[in-house]
Parts: C-alpha cells; sequence; structure tokens
C-alpha cells in the first residue's frame, strides 16, 4: 500500500514538473544585430503555412515536415472572414482553430510568427475582411473610419482571447506578432497604424510587434518603434541598409516575406521559380545573419469561395485559382519537392553546432486514382430556385446579404426590343439566358459588359446569372468590392427595370431537387451527383477535363473552384475527407453540360491553359 501511495506521489509530481516546463516563459527581444531568445541569439528559419488551407488533420504531418527541412518556425495569417462569417457571431473551432494550430506547432517543437492584420492580402477573397463590411456602401477598409474601427476592435478582442495566451512571454510558443500587412502599398496614416497599435495591445499581444513592407512602401508603412521588415528583398546588403534606416540604424534583420514560388492566376501560366536559383539565395541570406519567412513553405488549397483577385489601374481583373501550390517546397498534398531537399540541404549547412535535421517522415498515404464514379442525378439551377427577392432595380449580393456563390437576376422584357444589352459594373462572370437559351458570356477579365441581343419576342424572359469570382485582396480597389449587378441593365439604351433574383450562395450541395440523369436538352447550369465505394482512404485528384466552370464538393466538403481556361485542371481530394464506405462526390457547372461520369487522375495538373 506504502509503494502505491509513493507512486502515486512520484506520478503526480512528474506531471507537475511537465505542466511547468511546458509553461516555462521566455523573453524575445531586438538586439542590436540578431533577435534575442532568452538573451542569446536567435536566427528564425520560418515558413508559411495557414491553417484555412490545409485540412485540420493534416496540420501535425505538414509541421513535421517543416521541421524535417530544417524550418525552427511557422509563419501564419490570421483570417478574419474565417472566424467571424456573421457580424458578432465568432467561430474558431474545427479548421479554424487558429488556438490548436499555434499549439501543435510548439508540440512540434516550432516557434510562432503571427499575422493577425487583420488585412492579409495572401491571394484570399476581399484580403481577408469579411464580406458584410459592404452592406455598409460607405465603408472603408484600413481607414481610421469609425464604423471600421469598431468592427475590427471587437474582433481583434476575440482573437486576443485566443492567441494572446500562447505568446511567448506568457509560456507559449507565438515570438512576434504583425501590425498591419504591407500597408505602404495602401497609404501612409500613422495614426491609423498607431491605432493598429493600441488595438493589439489592448487586446492582449503585449510581446514583441513588427511591421512588414516592400522596400519602395517601408516609408509609408513602417511605424517608429517597431521593428520594420522588409518583404521581397532577398539580397543581404539592401535588406540590411532598408532596415536599418527606418529603425534607428540597428537590426536585427527579419525578411518576413521571401519568395521561393508565387502564386497563379486563371487563364495564365502557372508561375514556377528555380530551385536552384533559390538555395543560392536562401545560403547567402542565412550566412548574413538574417531572419528569414519563406512565403510559402506550404500552400495547400484555397476553398470555400476564398479566393481573391487582383486589379490595379493598369492591369485588369485577374482572380486566382483554387490551387495555392505557389511552386512551394511542400506541394499542395504534402509531398516534397527538389525545391524541398536543395532547400534543406543549404538550412542543414546551417545549423547551430551539434544539431542535425531529423529524418524526412515518410507520407502515410500515396495518391491513387479511383474507378470512374457514375453521374446519378443531376439538380438543373433553373428548377431549383426557391425564393425570390424582387426590386425595381438589381441588387447586390452585399444587398442581398450574400457574400459568395452566384445569384440568378430575371426579368420580363414586354417589348419585342433588340440592341446592345449592356450591364454596368458587372462583377464578376456572367452567362446571359433568353427564354432559357444561352446566349453570352461576360467576364470581367477580358473587359466584358455588353452583348448584342436578337431575337427577342415579346415578353421574353431574361436571365443573367452573376457569380462572384473572388474580391480584389490587394491594391486600390480594395475598397471598391461589392458583387453582383452592382449598377443597371440597360437594352438599346433603356433601363431594365422589375427584378426578381434567386440565391445560391451554394455552402452546401444539399437542399437541392436531384432528378435521374438523362439528356438534358439546354446547355443549362446543373449540379452533378454521384456516388461512390472504397475500401480504404487515400488521397486522390478530381480531374476537371471535360467540365467547365464551377465548384465541387466530397462529402459535403468544398474542394474550391475549376475553370477550364486553365492552368488548374484538377481539384486535390485529400484523403481526411473521404471514408470507408459510401461517398458522395457533387460537381456543379455552369458553363458545360450533359455529364456522365466524374473521374479522379493520382497527380495534380496545375500547368494547363486552355488554347
Amino acid at each position: 500500500m506504502l509503494k502505491r501511495i509513493l507512486m502515486y506521489c512520484l506520478l503526480a509530481l512528474a506531471g507537475n514538473t511537465i505542466a511547468i516546463a511546458q509553461n516555462t516563459t521566455h523573453t524575445f527581444a531586438l538586439g542590436d544585430t540578431d533577435f534575442l531568445l532568452d538573451g542569446k541569439p536567435f536566427q528564425m528559419i520560418s515558413g508559411e503555412m495557414h491553417y484555412t488551407r490545409i485540412p485540420k488533420e493534416y496540420w501535425h504531418e505538414r509541421m513535421k515536415m517543416a521541421k524535417a527541412m530544417g524550418l525552427n518556425t511557422i509563419g501564419t495569417y490570421v483570417f478574419w472572414n474565417a472566424h467571424e462569417p456573421v457580424q458578432g457571431k465568432y467561430d474558431f473551432e474545427g479548421n479554424n482553430d487558429i488556438a490548436e494550430f499555434v499549439r501543435a506547432a510548439k508540440e512540434e517543437g516550432l516557434y510562432v510568427i503571427l499575422r493577425p492584420s487583420p488585412y492579409v492580402c495572401a491571394e484570399w477573397e476581399f484580403g481577408g475582411y469579411p464580406w458584410w463590411l459592404l452592406k455598409d456602401r460607405n465603408m472603408k477598409v484600413r481607414s481610421k473610419e469609425p464604423a471600421f474601427i469598431n468592427a475590427y476592435r471587437a474582433y481583434m478582442m476575440e482573437v486576443g482571447k485566443q492567441l494572446a495566451p500562447l505568446q511567448v512571454n506568457h509560456g507559449g510558443n507565438i515570438l512576434m506578432v504583425q501590425i498591419e500587412n504591407e500597408y505602404g502599398s495602401f497609404s501612409n496614416d500613422k495614426e491609423y497604424l498607431a491605432q493598429n497599435e493600441k488595438i493589439f495591445r489592448d487586446a492582449g499581444f503585449d510581446g514583441l510587434l513588427f511591421t512588414c513592407d516592400g522596400p519602395g512602401q517601408m516609408p509609408a508603412g513602417y511605424l517608429p518603434g517597431f521593428l520594420p521588415a522588409v518583404n521581397g528583398e532577398d539580397d543581404p546588403k539592401k535588406a540590411k541598409e532598408l532596415i536599418n534606416k527606418y529603425h534607428n540604424g540597428k537590426g536585427p534583420y527579419y525578411i518576413a516575406e521571401w519568395y521561393p514560388g508565387w502564386f497563379d492566376s486563371w487563364g495564365k501560366t502557372h508561375s514556377t521559380t528555380n530551385a536552384d536559383d533559390d538555395a543560392k539565395k536562401l545560403d547567402e541570406i542565412l550566412s548574413a545573419g538574417i531572419s528569414i519567412n519563406m512565403y510559402m513553405f506550404h500552400g495547400g488549397t484555397t476553398r470555400d469561395f476564398m479566393n481573391g483577385a487582383n486589379m490595379s489601374r493598369k492591369e485588369p481583373y485577374s482572380p486566382q485559382t483554387s490551387s495555392y501550390d505557389y511552386d512551394a517546397p511542400l506541394n499542395e498534398a504534402g509531398d516534397p519537392t527538389p525545391k524541398f531537399y536543395k532547400l534543406r540541404e543549404v538550412i542543414a549547412k546551417h545549423l547551430p553546432a551539434g544539431q542535425t535535421l531529423p529524418e524526412i517522415p515518410q507520407k502515410r498515404r500515396r495518391t491513387y486514382a479511383l474507378e470512374v464514379t457514375k453521374v446519378s442525378g443531376v439538380a438543373n439551377l433553373f428548377n431549383n430556385l426557391g425564393l425570390q427577392t424582387e426590386s425595381e432595380r438589381p441588387l447586390s449580393f452585399e444587398d442581398l446579404d450574400q457574400g459568395y456563390g452566384l445569384v440568378l437576376y430575371r426579368t420580363t422584357l414586354a417589348n419585342a426590343i433588340n440592341g446592345l444589352l449592356k450591364i454596368k459594373e458587372l462583377r464578376d462572370y456572367a452567362t446571359i439566358y433568353l427564354n432559357g437559351k444561352r446566349v453570352a458570356v461576360l467576364d470581367r477579365r477580358l473587359g466584358q459588359d455588353s452583348v448584342q441581343l436578337s431575337g427577342v419576342s415579346a415578353n421574353s424572359v431574361l436571365d443573367v446569372l452573376v457569380e462572384n469570382n473572388g474580391r480584389i485582396n490587394y491594391g486600390p480597389y480594395l475598397t471598391d468590392n461589392r458583387k453582383g449587378i452592382t449598377e443597371k441593365v440597360t437594352l438599346a439604351g433603356q433601363e431594365l427595370l422589375g427584378w426578381k433574383m434567386y440565391k445560391f450562395p451554394l455552402t452546401t450541395p444539399a437542399g437541392f431537387k436531384y432528378l435521374p440523369a438523362q439528356n438534358e436538352g439546354e446547355q443549362q447550369p446543373a449540379l452533378y451527383r454521384g456516388t461512390f465505394t472504397l475500401r480504404g482512404v487515400i488521397d486522390t485528384y478530381l480531374d476537371m477535363h471535360g467540365f467547365g466552370k464551377g465548384v465541387a464538393f466530397v462529402n459535403g466538403h468544398n474542394l474550391g473552384k475549376y475553370w477550364n481556361i486553365g492552368p488548374q485542371q484538377t481539384l486535390f481530394v485529400p484523403a481526411a475527407w473521404l471514408k470507408k464506405g459510401t461517398n458522395e462526390v457533387v460537381v456543379f457547372d455552369e458553363l458545360n453540360s450533359g455529364h456522365k461520369e466524374i473521374s479522379t487522375i493520382d497527380h495534380p495538373v496545375l500547368n494547363e491553359v486552355a488554347k
């Protein structure tokens, strides 16, 4: 009995010791040339990964790969529109459990650089801002406007509850927290930046704060008194000179975004970088004692309509692909690329004395192609209209209280008038139907907003199906991001009135009326459903060749968008979202029709642009 009591006491003592060790606080400070972790020089070798772009089931797996490449830190944004999809209702669960993501990094022996901005850019819808901000037509994000600041502050208080306790000075693993994000590329209001700093402090972020900007934007974007990191400057001498210039002649030196890859946009060629050149540049940076965050180490996938778009005064609207493979060291499916091994070799040369890199973990799953899935049910969108909203003039998505997906706008043409149909400020992609027959496709990317209508008879029904192709995430048009038909529609110069609108947010493929697959007749938008059976789960890719444009779901999980213009022609299906037994796949296609089967392949196709 005495031995048993003694054993319990020893176990309790050991448990307390482990708990104390896990919650030991540390110091992280700025030296004149180095970061100082507990007073000792520390060089961050960080890689960016976003929890929202990786299934939660794979977080640890991806982090083990980061550790094996030689990273000691993970960088991540925090995405406001993921955490507050409806104003005042917060979501920090499941794949949005950012605190768990940070704790997972700690369990894998990794520190974290946190970037809650809340503006993130990141090729992410509206740069991370929630769409509902735009319900106020006068709302100006990234400004001192009270309505914006109040919403921003309320959100950051919730973020602070989740993450402030995980700072390194509270026993966690968050080393630094970023204020705003490349603000100098947008404006230069130091009062606004200082307001950001106060909000962060009020939210409990009492550790080290920093800003980051491109080389030419640093004068506008840095906040005096805080470390100004540089993005996109990988010449060690120039990077040091820039940071010295805006930090009282001192370091430490941090490249907050170094790009061993780049993102893809629909209709453009797949972006790649040279792995040998990347390795050489990384060697130069680390040899100079500069800390670095590679953007991205692992990109993953942008799902749930969260892809953003670029647009500038010189360049047209350009939405980004769902694949965020980024030509990163770890590809979209989590596999190491040749670039991974080259960067690993470089990092191994710069390890502290006595340290070695861990072995590269073997992936637990192989990627396979599955048997072809037969389409068993079709749900025509025009036969699933649901409730309608009526208005004299068309309403935007925001006025309809809808953020993403599609809206069908319908009106009846009382008179037989032919002429130019023009949609003023179309946002962003429309298929036009006259009496159920598709007569045109309009694409904001190509500057298309009008089509010549002919053969119009009295009381013809005009349908305009409009898709949000992604809100702008960077540049001067960030504040002009309402979707749908945002102005008016005219035919032969006369404004069309008397509209009925039907909402299709496509948050789920459920709730639609499916009929047996058969010859469909007119080319109309529809959802195609099929089931397949598995004995064991594997990673795979939906092969979207033959489909037009839309979104796909597996077991209710949104896999992202596809578009036959490329360069992306596949959709990654993680094994974590499959199950033994019966699985369901649903593909919505707004362009092509008559699909009889849905196929998979064992590899991604990310570099095929339609001619």
